[in-house]
């Protein structure tokens, strides 16, 4: 019997990176498994590579009325849910005095109200246990600079992890966070540096990593598997840190 058998899974913001390890990962364990994404186009290039059997939803992970229909997609094609990864988000790494208003309430919007509001719209799914799995960062315990906002974001999913829990336990429904390190995936791809500015900022990371590199998304992607197996059903509202001891130096 695999981890995941007969289990449910929604994993927001599954088209690449951790997301898409994670998906990977739950159907090798057996999972039925519903992704959601921005883009039709990475959409349809997971769904190639997942495989056809794998539910594909087009949403903006920082609209709330998206969530309702993610929510209902849901109710039609499973009925229910066990696992729920909330994994969409954005990094927008700027000096405060560079940060404007829009890309603060976008910040938010996507790691932190949407979230939210899925949340709210799958209550009724979720089952008896159901597990709930933020993905935070290390960025919301480190102080790095031109972090400012995103580890807000973040900082907010690890507290929502606990307040959830302690409201939610009690239908059987736990929360949990990881807070990764630096991982090799897409997103330092998408910060608008030049070659030579993204190579020094990964080097500049690579000294603060006693491990001596970045770590995988499949790395990250087991740790989401042991959040949502019964395996965990005693961790209730923690976090779990991996990132290489970055956070030890």
């Amino acid at each position: 019997m695999t981890r995941l058998d007969n289990k449910t899974a929604l994993i927001t913001g599954a088209t690449s990176g951790i997301g898409l390890a994670t998906a990977q990962r739950f159907l090798a364990e057996g999972a039925r498994v519903a992704i959601t994404g921005t883009s039709a186009e990475k959409l349809a290039a997971a769904k190639a590579e997942l495989g056809g059997d794998v539910i594909t939803i087009l949403a903006d992970a920082g609209d709330v009325a998206a969530q309702k229909t993610i929510a209902e997609v849901i109710a039609a094609e499973f009925g229910r849910l066990d696992a729920l990864v909330i994994n969409a988000g954005v990094g927008d790494f700027r000096p405060v005095e560079n940060f404007d208003e829009a890309g603060f309430d976008r910040s938010f919007a996507v790691n932190v109200k949407g979230p939210y509001f899925l949340i709210q719209a799958l209550l009724p799914l979720l089952s008896d246990p159901a597990s709930i799995v933020f993905n935070g960062s290390i960025n919301a315990r480190i102080g790095m600079p031109n972090s400012s906002v995103y580890a807000a974001t973040k900082a907010a999913l690890i507290s929502l992890a606990r307040t959830l829990s302690g409201e939610l336990i009690g239908r059987g429904i736990r929360a949990n966070v990881i807070s990764p390190g630096p991982v090799a995936t897409p997103l330092y791809g998408k910060l608008g540096l030049s070659e030579e500015q993204l190579g020094g900022m990964q080097q500049a990371i690579l000294g603060q990593l006693p491990v001596g590199r970045f770590g995988t998304p499949r790395e990250i992607a087991d740790a989401f598997v042991y959040f949502a197996s019964d395996e965990s059903r005693f961790t209730v509202g923690s976090e779990l840190i991996i990132d290489g001891g970055m956070s030890n130096l």
